[in-house]
């Protein structure tokens, strides 16, 4: 820390001066520096009084406060969960503005496996040459749509799909930004949505749309698990919760198993990651590196399946 030496007292006076304002005479000293200050210069400390200068060096060297898995404590838990449920009902209302079912958004941005001709007869799979002018060319992940696997976590039509994964995101959400910060809730939300979008890549019906943030909310139903083993928390009623939500995702007709299967597995893993991560300095470089890894792996599966199908 630099430090400006000491004003001289006024001379024939011997009463020492405000380091800032010389032409003020001041008794008041810091208690970091002991420059003479006067009462607009001195701020309250944990004892006595601080110049502006030390006040602004504590406030650098004061370490941000961290949650117990190394990110920055979030002031408002809650801010990152409302984005992401303000995009997903910003996308549901263009789509329910520009024809709901119909929108030619949803086409666009729900997640297909391959590209598939519409016509008045239904689908069928030919080239996208051979389809246009003879219908409308639904596009898919493999023939070039690659965005697909993030927007469709993003899409809804249905109202009630919407507000299922809403309420559950609003309620599970702050939780895990609470204890994990910012940055790591954000990358476990798309770490989760693309485990999930690469698994319906894999194993749905190469030709059938799939939408809804359901993948990255099993994520979090998961990430939600990891983190109340590692405090030893009562896991009974959030095992009671993800089995209802298992039950139903089997028994309600034209729900991607897929999906959530992909976004459970893939939220697991990252939560374990992030919170078994060594405590220490690399702690955080530890828990980079392993996030890129679970990313490359997930891209590599969905450029294998591209190889696969083409």
């Amino acid at each position: 820390m630099n430090q400006s030496p000491a004003p001289e007292p006024a001379p024939g006076v011997g009463v020492p001066v405000c380091y800032r304002h010389p032409d003020r005479e001041t008794y008041i000293r810091c208690q970091r520096c002991s420059r003479p200050i006067c009462p607009d210069c001195m701020h309250d400390a944990s004892v006595g009084f601080q110049c502006p200068e030390c006040i602004s060096a504590g406030a650098r060297q004061t370490r941000q406060n961290r949650t117990a898995y190394g990110g920055l404590r979030p002031t408002d838990a809650t801010r990152t969960s409302i984005a992401l449920i303000s995009l997903n009902v910003g996308v549901w209302l263009a789509i329910a503005l520009t024809g709901g079912s119909g929108s030619r958004l949803v086409d666009l941005l729900a997640l297909r496996t391959n590209g598939v001709c519409l016509t008045g007869d239904g689908g069928f799979d030919v080239p996208r040459a051979v389809c246009e002018g003879n219908g409308t060319w639904l596009p898919g992940f493999v023939d070039g749509a690659l965005w697909q696997v993030l927007s469709s976590g993003f899409t809804h039509v249905q109202l009630m799909h919407l507000g299922f994964n809403m309420l559950a995101l609003y309620i599970i959400g702050p939780q895990l930004e609470a204890v994990l910060g910012r940055a790591r809730f954000l990358a476990l939300y798309l770490t989760s949505l693309l485990a999930g979008s690469v698994v319906v890549l894999w194993f749905a019906n190469q030709y059938g749309a799939t939408v809804g943030a359901s993948g990255a909310i099993y994520g979090l139903f998961a990430a939600l698990l990891v983190v109340a083993r590692k405090i030893g928390a009562d896991m009974r009623q959030l095992v009671i919760l993800v089995g209802i939500n298992v039950v139903i995702t089997f028994a309600v007709p034209n729900i991607s198993w897929q999906g959530h299967l992909g976004g459970f597995l893939g939220g697991a893993l990252v939560a374990a990651l992030l919170v078994h991560a060594p405590r220490g300095p690399r702690r955080s470089a530890f828990q980079l590196v392993g996030l890129v890894l679970v990313t490359l792996s997930l891209l590599a599966a969905a450029v294998l399946r591209i190889a696969a199908l083409s």
